[in-house]
């Protein structure tokens, strides 16, 4: 399987369970949660075959990570999380959070494209000024980039739920309070 299907596969099934999960107004579950990671994890075990780290090929895959994080912070941020009528808790996914997984899936497509199509000697000679021993080296660093954004995003959407949880009992501290000084 070419680089190019292997990353249109990858990334087309994140894309599709990430924005399933996420678009529009979405009740914040375990499973929601746990649904892009399993994901990702599946992702891994199929796409994932070695760990190259002659060279520079660790320093490439975290800095993946990096920007895996970056991007899923950026993600949270795009998704506002609330409190319920009933006390549980959603979150709206509009068109900015939907743009930034399709952008990011679409480079990752792109890029494998251009490895096979447009820039092979210039992607050959990076690799090698730079010392990334090959194709898998960059496949990881796509994989693992979606691994730590879908983990950040998580991540987030669990300081979320948390700062709602603790917002409540604050909250109705405070109406009790003001109840009882405007009877005085």
């Amino acid at each position: 399987m070419s680089q190019f299907v292997s990353a249109l596969i990858a990334s087309g099934t994140i894309l599709i369970v990430i924005l399933a999960t996420d678009i529009g107004r979405r009740k914040i579950t375990t499973m929601r949660m746990l649904r892009s990671v399993i994901a990702v994890a599946v992702i891994i075990a199929i796409f994932v075959h070695s760990f190259p780290h002659q060279g520079n090929d660790l320093s490439l895959q975290l800095v993946g990570v990096g920007v895996g994080v970056i991007c899923g912070l950026v993600a949270g941020a795009l998704l506002p999380a609330f409190r319920d009528e009933d006390g549980g808790f959603s979150t709206v996914g509009g068109i900015g959070y939907a743009l930034v997984w399709i952008v990011l899936s679409a480079g990752r497509v792109s890029f494998a494209y251009g490895a096979d199509h447009w820039f092979t000697a210039d992607l050959v000679r990076f690799s090698i000024d730079y010392k990334i021993s090959g194709s898998a080296s960059y496949a990881n660093t796509f994989v693992f980039m979606s691994l730590a954004m879908v983990l950040t995003r998580t991540a987030v959407l669990l300081a979320k739920m948390r700062r709602l949880r603790a917002e409540r009992p604050a909250a109705a501290e405070v109406g009790a309070g003001a109840g009882a000084g405007a009877t005085r």
